[in-house]
């Protein structure tokens, strides 16, 4: 089988195409021919040795994986070879096959299509334990969406909207910002061209959103929260611009705040049930045609470090998947 391989830590360009030995799956697992993996802004930290997880050298990098089973480990019996799967992986997932736990496997209905199935797991898992968990969002609540032209931050919006509250989408153009619209953001901020915080003071009549939801950390992490209202909960789900910033604590004081971490795959590995919980109202959200998992591109395995640098050079509008 034919799969990307990170030899040495570095940037997307140091990435190789390689040929490996078919998977074998020890007991407990499968064996999936990869259909669709989704391209994650981990991944790109990860190869560069800059992400909390750091798997061994060599390594194929890539978390979620759609696609059908090949092969089942001993113990094996909710699947079989042939069954259609959506899986997180941890790594692995760039390539032709992939081994995953069954425990960590979701069948994949006919009717779905593997890139979008692919682009699921890790955006809206990572959103819902944001938004509803951590977050505790309610109805006619206000939440700011930073990087809301993302995958995760996608997710979110719409999470936002099922939910039943307001939500404010914040992204550096005016195109992605479309996308958020479509979506179901209710207002937009282009914080390339606005003032943040002038323009959060505008769309919330001063009050402030009640939940900010930051997958990008950087420069607008401080003025996002210098805008919370009170009682608001600031969310910190990654950082996309590179930078984590540092917060004056006594801003959580004069707002009576809270800033919550978001560490979705801790949460699935110690909270298995509350994880499968969160997916099943997600996946009754899908069915109501709440969630809407948007897919801009494909790309080939050997464009697999193209697609790296689009996620770092922040370029990337949803989700986009590797097809090998």
């Amino acid at each position: 089988m034919r799969a990307i391989r990170c030899n040495q830590y570095g940037p997307p360009e140091t990435l190789t195409v390689e040929d490996l030995p078919d998977l074998e799956p020890q007991a407990g697992e499968v064996v999936i021919d990869v259909k669709a993996a989704a391209v994650n802004f981990p991944d790109v930290l990860i190869i560069e040795n800059k992400y909390q997880f750091k798997p061994p050298l060599p390594f194929t990098p890539g978390s979620e994986v759609a696609g059908v089973v090949r092969k089942v480990g001993a113990g094996v019996t909710q699947f079989q070879p042939g069954s259609r799967v959506v899986a997180y992986t941890g790594q692995g997932g760039f390539a032709q096959q992939a081994v995953a736990a069954a425990s960590a496997c979701v069948p994949l209905a006919e009717g779905v299509g593997f890139a979008q199935a692919a682009a699921f797991t890790l955006a809206y898992g990572t959103s819902h334990h944001a938004v509803v968990d951590r977050g505790a969002l309610k109805a006619g609540e206000t939440m700011l969406v930073l990087g809301a032209a993302g995958g995760v931050g996608l997710a979110a919006v719409e999470i936002g909207k099922a939910l039943g509250a307001r939500v404010i989408a914040a992204a550096s153009t005016d195109d992605k910002l479309a996308i958020c619209t479509k979506h179901g953001a209710d207002a937009t901020i282009n914080y390339a061209t606005e003032d943040l915080r002038e323009r959060i003071k505008a769309l919330t009549d001063g009050k402030g959103p009640d939940v900010i939801y930051d997958p990008v950390g950087g420069v607008y992490a401080e003025p996002a929260f210098r805008s919370i209202g009170w009682r608001g909960r600031y969310l910190v789900v990654g950082f996309a611009n590179g930078e984590i910033p540092k917060l004056p604590l006594n801003l959580t004081l004069l707002k009576g705040a809270s800033i919550v971490g978001v560490f979705w795959g801790d949460f699935a590995r110690r909270e298995p049930a509350h994880n499968a919980a969160a997916f099943k109202q997600m996946v009754e959200w899908i069915g109501a045609g709440k969630l809407r998992p948007y897919v801009s591109a494909e790309y080939a395995l050997e464009d697999t470090g193209r697609a790296l640098r689009d996620m770092a050079e922040r370029r990337v509008v949803g989700k986009v998947v590797i097809t090998p």
